[in-house]
């Protein structure tokens, strides 16, 4: 059964960095379409950043240049690094994987906490 296993979370005051990662079994995450959602206290899951298998990389707005999803392929893992983070990015993070001709994502994380504290 494909698994993603999540790790890398943590509680961080505002301005403080952290490095979920995803690691994967049973298939070769390079041969997909990642991606990293989040889902606040009491709010629907978001999208976050989306890594495709050329390595072309695409944000939501207010993580631009604060986050960088990337792809260790040796290590079949995936990476958010998140940067000055703010009390707003307190939330459950998930990652996901989908085939890319497929429009949804069929593999998810369990999720990993990170909570920012002001």
């Amino acid at each position: 059964e494909v698994q993603l296993v999540e790790s890398g979370g943590g509680s961080v005051d505002s301005g403080g960095s952290l490095r979920p990662s995803c690691a994967a079994t049973e298939y070769d995450l390079s041969n997909h379409c990642l991606a990293w959602f989040r889902q606040a206290p009491g709010k629907e899951r978001d999208w976050v950043a989306t890594i495709l298998t050329n390595g072309r990389q695409n944000y939501k707005d207010p993580v631009k240049g604060l986050f960088a999803i990337s792809l260790d392929g040796a290590k079949n893992t995936l990476y958010l690094q998140m940067d000055s983070l703010k009390p707003d990015d307190t939330a459950m993070y998930f990652c996901a994987a989908r085939l890319c001709y497929q429009p949804d994502y069929q593999h998810w994380g369990q999720g990993t906490q990170v909570t920012v504290s002001s």
